[in-house]
């Protein structure tokens, strides 16, 4: 039987000699059944074996500055997880603990033959499969479900910007951006499967619950896939203007599905690549595949990905130059966090994310550039905007923030500008320049307390 995965997209992470027992995979970025190719080749190593596929989902009692507003959405679209994956003979297991913990033991109990997992770049996402690997003697497969061109595929180095990063993923699109193969029923198994019980699994969560789920939006596969349809429809031809001005109502706004990965970046690409060709596509196939995947490089290759110590030399230099210029306003956490400054536009693009767990791409840039002006210390100003957006942004905690915060502050995959007080040589961003792009009042008056 030929493989439905292309050999590229998996990582051997071992050189463990298969057991006879089942195949075990551990979901953890991407939370679906459906268009996952770590799925796909965990099913087709089970075919091979004759023996039985398990999905494994390890709870963690608290990550990052999670609050309940992401659990709740990722708990959500779980539990349909588990219901489609049902549909197709399968069974998701939700399990709290430690990750690694859980792996290992789940592994044992059910005498497994072969781990596989999705790909994250993440700090603490390596650090679990290095701990599981230390303890775990049966082979553990990585694939890269996440990225339309296997992130390992494109480079083996960072990539100094999105204009050497972008040849490389076009050179390799025609081969890995494939339609999804149709899913092969597996053989029957006779095995126990009780439907999760989210909100029980919540109560033992130790996070913040100030932090309150988004009303009027649906997480899971069905809401993705909703959102993305009428993305296609009413909004891809003018994503181009949208993307620059948050007034318009042109953008997908898909990022917390995508980062949960409960809908797949390559489905929403195949949908793009099939619609009509206009500027619109275009710019938003740059962001989902180029500026998205050169996100991941960047946080695979660079260690210091939520540092100061992961930005350009001269952003480096520049900042430290103007370290002790003064700045006209300071702002503590706390007043940032409560949108409580003296600049109307960059408190609404505050509410926006606080209310909706999203904030317009452009006005994400507007927000962290000002974070670092009205901060003592760029240091003080990175960690600031990283709370913020990891606490209220469902899109937080993801290779995309870390790039657009560090990108905003220090001018990574950018160049140097003319200098300027605090800022030195980074792009520099204004309340006037935005009035020259869009109606500033409009927005202000949409995300008003």
């Amino acid at each position: 039987m030929m493989a439905a995965v292309h050999p590229d997209r998996i990582r051997r992470l071992n050189q463990a000699v298969q057991g006879a027992g089942p195949v075990v995979y551990w979901m953890s970025r991407d939370q679906r059944v459906d268009d996952n190719w770590a799925l796909i080749h965990a099913a087709d190593m089970a075919r091979q074996a004759r023996v039985p596929l398990h999905i494994l989902f390890c709870l963690t009692g608290s990550f990052g500055e999670a609050c309940i507003r992401q659990y709740d959405f990722m708990m959500q679209g779980l539990v349909e997880t588990w219901a489609r994956a049902r549909e197709r003979g399968l069974c998701l297991r939700i399990r709290p603990g430690h990750p690694p913990d859980v792996v290992r033991s789940f592994a044992r109990a059910c005498n497994a033959g072969l781990v596989v997992t999705d790909f994250d770049p993440l700090r603490i996402k390596q650090e679990w499969k290095r701990e599981l690997l230390q303890h775990l003697d049966i082979p553990v497969h990585e694939v890269d479900a996440h990225n339309i061109v296997p992130v390992w595929r494109v480079s083996d180095k960072q990539e100094y910007a999105a204009r050497t990063i972008r040849p490389r993923i076009q050179r390799l699109l025609a081969e890995f951006l494939e339609p999804f193969p149709v899913w092969e029923a597996l053989p029957e198994q006779d095995i126990p499967c009780v439907e999760p019980d989210g909100e029980d699994l919540m109560a033992g969560l130790e996070v913040d619950r100030t932090v309150l789920p988004v009303a009027g939006i649906t997480p899971g596969y069905t809401g993705g896939m909703d959102r993305m349809h009428a993305f296609m429809a009413h909004g891809l031809d003018r994503y181009d203007r949208a993307s620059r001005d948050p007034n318009a109502n042109g953008l997908s706004r898909l990022s917390p599905w995508l980062h949960f990965g409960q809908i797949a970046a390559q489905r929403v690409v195949l949908e793009a690549v099939a619609s009509p060709r206009t500027q619109g596509q275009q710019a938003f196939l740059e962001q989902i595949i180029i500026r998205r995947e050169l996100a991941d490089n960047y946080c695979l290759h660079n260690p210091h990905y939520d540092s100061l110590e992961g930005i350009p030399a001269w952003g480096r230099a520049t900042l430290d130059k103007h370290r002790h210029d003064v700045r006209e306003y300071v702002y503590s956490t706390d007043a940032l966090e409560k949108a409580a400054t003296h600049d109307s536009l960059w408190n609404a693009a505050q509410q926006e994310m606080r209310r909706t767990g999203i904030m317009h791409g452009y006005m994400r840039m507007y927000w962290a550039k000002k974070i670092l002006e009205w901060s003592k210390t760029p240091e003080d100003a990175l960690a600031t905007a990283i709370r913020l957006n990891d606490r209220y942004g469902l899109d937080g905690r993801d290779p995309n923030g870390y790039v657009g915060v560090l990108w905003s502050m220090g001018g990574l995959h950018d160049r140097p500008w003319k200098e300027r007080p605090v800022f030195g040589t980074v792009r520099f961003m204004s309340a006037d320049g935005c009035k020259r792009k869009f109606d500033v009042h409009e927005y202000i008056g949409n995300n008003s307390p």
